[in-house]
């Protein structure tokens, strides 16, 4: 099987593939999709602060809105921005691929504008596009995650209808002071369950499964929630810290959400952000314009930068200090946390941010650790 010079071939339909294949349709070109199961049903949970969507995408992509999210460190603050579990089949509805020639396959080689699928089926394309998700963790810095969905009657004395925590760092996981710290995220996804799900971000090579689950299970029991054993559960380990495409990025496929950089590195969010960013770069690729450079501004590349600086402090730090780091944080101004949490390109309120939380962050000696003037491989293994 062959297929001939069309403008775009997107390769991998994660969300964010699916969403370029969709929204390069939708702007005329001609467009081919390849992946080895596209009908297959994504599984992680997708969450978003609900300002970060692009405006044409619909209302029904999101299955849960929460309007005040909370936040444990010292004390309990909430949050005045809404925000949403998205949902999957809704999200995936909104994104037609109508006109799309879908390719059922696994892609072996993928240049700048030819793909070999192992089944044989050769694509070339002005404009390969590569949305195939990131590669291994290694020892890099990572995200790591242990899910549990339970029951929203039975959780409904930890997390309520319509609340949703974000960041628990209250000393519920049974973690001992010289572990690397994890929190808990907890959300209702709008299926009759709630997630709760003990987090690591930042920490070289990551934490296990077995660890994450165990903390997940202290914190439920603090609470008074037993689990059966026969709970569904979602696991997720990925590197945190993918770079964005060099300016000099030329015969080469493009990369495109999580591959290209799209992850946020102190959140590993990245679905929304891809999301707000695919008509920028189909706008690009219409104009015959680099899509890189459009991208990835000079003020978007130094937001990069310093979030990966926000990344080493964060993959530093015990339970306590990054309960007082974040403490620090949440008390800044809204702006300042959107710089932080979600702005692609403002890179004067990040600056502001970073050097607020260091400032604000008590005791003195722990901005050491932060800045990463002492222990600065901690849980380096």
């Amino acid at each position: 099987m062959s297929i001939a010079d069309v403008d775009v071939c997107v390769v991998g339909l994660g969300p964010t593939g699916w969403a370029a294949a969709h929204r390069a349709a939708a702007a005329g070109l001609t467009v081919a999709a390849v992946d080895p199961r596209p009908d297959r049903v994504w599984t992680p949970t997708y969450s978003c602060w609900i300002d970060e969507l692009p405006a044409w995408l619909p209302a029904s992509v999101i299955a849960v809105r929460i309007d005040k999210p909370m936040v444990w460190t010292h004390a309990e603050h909430r949050i005045d921005r809404p925000y949403a579990v998205l949902s999957k089949p809704g999200l995936r509805d909104a994104l037609p691929l109508d006109g799309v020639e879908v390719v059922t396959g696994r892609a072996v080689e993928v240049h700048a504008h030819r793909v070999r699928t192992v089944e044989g089926a050769t694509i070339t394309a002005a404009t390969v596009v590569d949305a195939r998700g990131l590669p291994p963790v290694h020892r890099r810095p990572a995200a790591s995650a242990h899910g549990i969905f339970v029951d929203a009657e039975r959780a409904a004395g930890f997390v309520g209808e319509g609340e949703g925590l974000l960041l628990d760092w209250r000393d519920e996981n049974g973690a001992g002071p010289n572990e690397p710290p994890s929190f808990l995220y907890a959300v209702p996804v709008g299926d009759g369950t709630v997630i709760f799900e003990e987090t690591s971000l930042g920490v070289p090579g990551g934490m296990s499964q077995r660890e994450l689950r165990q903390r997940t299970v202290n914190r439920l029991r603090a609470h008074g929630v037993e689990l059966t054993g026969a709970e569904p559960n979602e696991a997720a380990h990925y590197p945190l810290g993918q770079p964005p495409p060099s300016w000099r990025h030329r015969d080469q496929p493009v990369p495109f959400g999580s591959r290209g950089g799209m992850m946020h590195p102190c959140t590993g969010y990245s679905v929304a952000a891809s999301l707000a960013l695919a008509d920028t770069f189909i706008d690009a690729l219409s104009a015959g314009d680099h899509a890189v450079a459009a991208l990835w501004t000079a003020q978007a590349r130094l937001v990069h930068w310093m979030r990966m600086r926000g990344l080493a402090g964060m993959g530093r730090l015990t339970t306590q200090q990054s309960r007082a780091m974040f403490e620090s944080f949440f008390r800044a101004s809204p702006r300042e946390q959107r710089a932080l949490l979600s702005a692609h390109d403002d890179a004067i309120g990040l600056a502001a941010v970073l050097v607020s939380t260091v400032a604000h962050t008590w005791p003195f000696r722990w901005r050491f650790d932060l800045v990463g003037w002492t222990n600065r491989n901690r849980w380096a293994a």
